[in-house]
């Protein structure tokens, strides 16, 4: 049997609201959520290179448990960023891949990462000048 779906993220907006993240109980933010978390981003960016089956994938990404992994998958394909499917292999062979619409995501949050590794030098000093100055 397979394992329960997520529970949903919220309900669909009603027809007369508009979309505001800054407004509290707008269902875009738990969308923010999910992509502001750095598994999602780096799984969205390696599929971009191709399908990939789940130990590919978690041998791929260094620190990213199993059950994490899972999660993150299961959240990703609930949102429509990610499909899986399942061949009728023995064992089961499982491979996920991106949607399109997770392929528009994933090109904006590639700027992200590639801002981060260009920056990360200088973030670091930053953060080793402000702990000097609180101790000092």
């Amino acid at each position: 049997m397979p394992p329960p779906l997520p529970r949903p993220l919220a309900r669909p907006l009603p027809l007369m609201m508009t979309a505001d993240a800054y407004v509290a109980n707008c269902p875009t933010r738990l969308v923010l959520d999910r992509i502001a978390d750095k598994w999602a981003v780096l799984l969205l960016g390696l599929l971009t290179e191709g399908p990939m089956r789940f130990n590919a994938l978690r041998r791929r990404v260094q620190g990213l448990s199993q059950k994490m992994l899972s999660q993150t998958l299961k959240g990703l394909e609930r949102d429509g960023l990610v499909c899986r499917t399942a061949f009728p292999t023995v064992p089961v062979t499982v491979e996920y891949a991106i949607t399109p619409l997770g392929a528009t995501l994933a090109e904006r949050l590639d700027m992200l990462r590639d801002w981060a590794e260009r920056h990360i030098a200088e973030v670091q000093a930053a953060q080793t000048r402000y702990d000097e100055a609180l101790s000092g």
